[in-house]
């Protein structure tokens, strides 16, 4: 079976898209792991402290174990010292959660097809400005009302891509960068037929 996309600002008949891809039950477990793994590879991982053993120094016993009415100390490194380092110091590490490939795509086509659900994925060739100009772009979007828009176009147009620039909360991508944060956050999605085609290949 097939379901239609609606076209924008119904200029057309849409574009007929598969079932299979397209109609799938919304997975909100799954949508949440994704995303989920999405955020957390994009964490640097890059914090790092010295602890006792990294902190350079105190090799020798800063004074003598008895007789002082001090407590015994046997470096200046200790975590106890102030000049001491830390704890249970942090160290660089990857945030990355493993996500096999056939769950990352059942959860990308739950996401495509709630889009669908909700009526908030249209399609729409017309996209390209003919000039890098951010009027020209908003005179296309005329119409739509969005808080946040993202645009799936078949290839990176330059135009397309310096005219949005500018735009606060739109963001365009390609089928081979589409991310499930992205798609979760956007209010209306605007695709291209030659898109959607490679959205259903990448997904089949």
């Amino acid at each position: 079976m097939s379901l239609q996309i609606p076209a924008i600002n119904n200029q057309n008949s849409g574009q007929v898209v598969s079932e299979a891809i397209f109609g799938q039950e919304f997975n909100e477990t799954l949508v949440h792991q994704l995303v989920t793994k999405y955020l957390s590879a994009a964490r640097a991982g890059t914090k790092a402290q010295k602890n006792r053993s990294a902190v350079s120094g105190g090799g020798a016993k800063p004074f003598r174990q008895k007789g002082t009415g001090r407590a015994r100390a046997g470096t200046t490194r200790s975590p106890v010292w102030r000049t001491g380092g830390v704890a249970f110091a942090a160290q660089p590490r990857s945030y990355e959660q493993k996500l096999n490939k056939k769950m990352y795509k059942v959860g990308i086509r739950s996401i495509f097809s709630e889009l669908l659900r909700q009526n908030r994925i249209s399609v729409c060739d017309d996209i390209f400005p003919a000039e890098p100009k951010t009027k020209d772009l908003l005179a296309k979007l005329e119409g739509i009302e969005f808080g946040r828009l993202l645009i799936i176009a078949d290839e990176l147009n330059e135009n397309l891509f310096l005219s949005a620039r500018n735009v606060p909360y739109l963001a365009v991508v390609t089928p081979t960068s589409v991310d499930p944060v992205s798609l979760v956050s956007a209010d209306v999605v605007i695709a291209t037929t030659a898109a959607l085609k490679q959205i259903e290949e990448r997904l089949a």
